[in-house]
């Protein structure tokens, strides 16, 4: 389906073609680039909030601590530090 010319030439449309596919070619390398970025950039979001587990794990701890205090005093029946007394 190819004409080319006797002698050896490419067509207007083939060198358009050409052009274009390396183009396309350099924008798909762009794309791969970018995406790698973006990997690493993820990856390293991922590994910040890993480093807060510990720290999380711990808060979580002190609030199951503390909120057993408070429906232990509710049982009890004295009221919350801070009101009811004046």
């Amino acid at each position: 389906m190819t004409s080319n010319s006797p002698s050896g030439q490419k067509t207007y449309f083939e060198e358009q073609r050409a052009h274009l596919i390396s183009e396309i070619g350099l924008a798909m390398e762009h794309v791969l680039m970018n995406l790698n970025t973006l990997n690493r950039n993820m990856e390293a979001v991922v590994a910040v909030g890993k480093e807060f587990e510990s720290v999380e794990s711990l808060w979580s701890k002190f609030e199951g601590v503390m909120g057993k205090e408070v429906e232990k005093d509710a049982k009890e029946g004295d009221p919350p530090e801070g009101e009811g007394s004046k």
